[in-house]
Order: C-alpha cells, then sequence, then structure tokens
C-alpha cells in the first residue's frame, strides 16, 4: 500500500487509502468501516474530473456530445483496467469467501476501488489532485473516445451519410417521461430503413446518443 500511496501523494499509512481498498466483505469480517462511503463519493469526483477536461480539451463540444465521451470512459470496464494497471486486486482487503471466489480479479470490484481511492485522494489532498490523478489515468482513453466524428458530431456524420446515399435527412422523434426533477428523454431516429432510440438526461443527449447507436449499427453492418 506504501507504494501506491506515494504514487498518489498520500502519506503510506493514509488511513483513507486503507480504508478505500477495504471491501465490505472483509469489514464485517474484522468491524471495520468498508470502502462503500467512500466509492459512492469517488464516483462523483470522477464524473466530475472527466467532465471537467473533457469541456477544457475540447472548448467547441456541445453537452450531449460530451456526456457521449464521458460515458465511454467512466464505466466498469475502463477503471477495472485502470484498477489492474494499479495492481489493486492485490492490495485489497477481502473477506475469506471473496478471496476463494477470486475476487480480487472481478471487474464491479475493481472498478469500486478505483472510485474509492479517488475519493481518498480528493479527502486528503482536495479535488485538484484527485483531478489529476483521474486525468493521469484517463486521458487517454478520453482522447481515444473523441476521435472520428460519429462521436465529436454524431448527428452531422449521419445526416451526411443519408445524404451520400440518396436518402432523406435523419427524423428524430423525442418522448419524455418521469417527474419534471428527474426526466428520462427518450429518441427515435429514422434514417432509411433503420430506426434505432437511445435515452439521454436531455433532449439533445437523447438526440445525439441515438445518432451515435444509428451510426455503430450502420458502420456493424
Amino acid at each position: 500500500m506504501a507504494a501506491l500511496a506515494l504514487e498518489l501523494g498520500l502519506d503510506p499509512g493514509s488511513a483513507a487509502l486503507r480504508q478505500a481498498l477495504t471491501h465490505s466483505s472483509y469489514a464485517a469480517e474484522h468491524d471495520v468501516e468498508s470502502n462503500e462511503r467512500l466509492e459512492f463519493l469517488g464516483d462523483a469526483v470522477v464524473d466530475l474530473a472527466v467532465a471537467d477536461y473533457i469541456v477544457g480539451r475540447f472548448p467547441s463540444i456541445n453537452e450531449g456530445a460530451a456526456s457521449v465521451i464521458r460515458s465511454r470512459v467512466v464505466n466498469e470496464d475502463s477503471l477495472a483496467r485502470v484498477a489492474r494497471g494499479l495492481g489493486l486486486g492485490e492490495l485489497l482487503r477481502l473477506g475469506r469467501g471473496v478471496v476463494k471466489e477470486r475476487g480480487q480479479e472481478r471487474s464491479s470490484l475493481l472498478a469500486d476501488a478505483v472510485e474509492a481511492v479517488v475519493a481518498a485522494v480528493y479527502l486528503e489532498r482536495g479535488y485538484d489532485v484527485a483531478r489529476g490523478v483521474v486525468v493521469h489515468w484517463l486521458e487517454e482513453a478520453v482522447v481515444a473516445a473523441s476521435h472520428g466524428g460519429d462521436i465529436l458530431d454524431a448527428k452531422t456524420r449521419l445526416r451526411r451519410w443519408a445524404e451520400e446515399h440518396g436518402l432523406s435527412a435523419p427524423a428524430y422523434e423525442v418522448t419524455a417521461s418521469g417527474p419534471s426533477h428527474d426526466t428520462t428523454f427518450v429518441a427515435t431516429v429514422s434514417v432509411g430503413s433503420l430506426l434505432v432510440s437511445a435515452a439521454g438526461a436531455s433532449k439533445k443527449r437523447a438526440e445525439v446518443n441515438a445518432a451515435v447507436a444509428a451510426w455503430e449499427e450502420l458502420s456493424d453492418a
């Protein structure tokens, strides 16, 4: 743990980092606090740090496209890759049953641990340092996710594809459901014989997500 603490700029005996590496199964067996609260906090810090970086790196990006990039970067698979690169599985304090089930290799458990570690850095060093850690881990993934018009300008790319194939411009239909403070929008895009739907937290985001999904189907065809 000391080497990881040094890499993160934390004290080798950091109590927050030790907690971040403590799974609920171990906590139950040893009557200590698990990393679940830190995971909850770290989830928010990672989301903010990545969003902050995306907006700064791509000044002209719209909200919908930025959301697509973030969703492709902040997910279980990418966070688990970070954890494996750090060797977090070997550092986690796990209950006996989870160890027998090789829980240290489980992607969901590793991704949660990454978020908890970020929270530990945030609590002990502040947001700027935590943001730097997140960007260091995920910058390459953000840049990779941003490459290609299907991400940065999905609706335009889909419209141009339709024009090139002698089709009418893509048509979007959006429906909304849920309470006003937590509305979910679902956009359905039709282009040629293709009909694809996707959800989003705003009308614009839903349309972009639908355009991305449609383009991916066309690319796979």
